[in-house]
């Protein structure tokens, strides 16, 4: 598949200095890269959350009717807030 790619004069230079001593295409050296990088990615496990949710019933009672703020002034009493 044909596509632009548009990278910086300096590491054009570079890729092709190193394609010539290496004895291959500009495009074998740019998919060895890309097959490299992607390579690494697939070793990383992806992050997962883990489960933090818990058995309960929702908000007690007396602070079930209670808007953020005053739910917020509750959380951070006696904390110096």
């Amino acid at each position: 598949m044909k596509t632009t790619v548009e990278i910086s004069d300096s590491l054009l230079r570079e890729a092709r200095k190193r394609a010539t001593r290496e004895g291959v295409t500009l495009r074998t050296l740019m998919e060895r890269g890309l097959h490299r990088v992607l390579a690494e990615t697939k070793l990383e496990t992806p992050f997962r959350l883990r489960r933090a949710s818990f058995k309960g019933n929702g908000l007690q009672a007396e602070v079930k009717e209670m808007v953020w703020s005053e739910l917020r002034d509750e959380i951070y009493k006696d904390r110096g807030a």
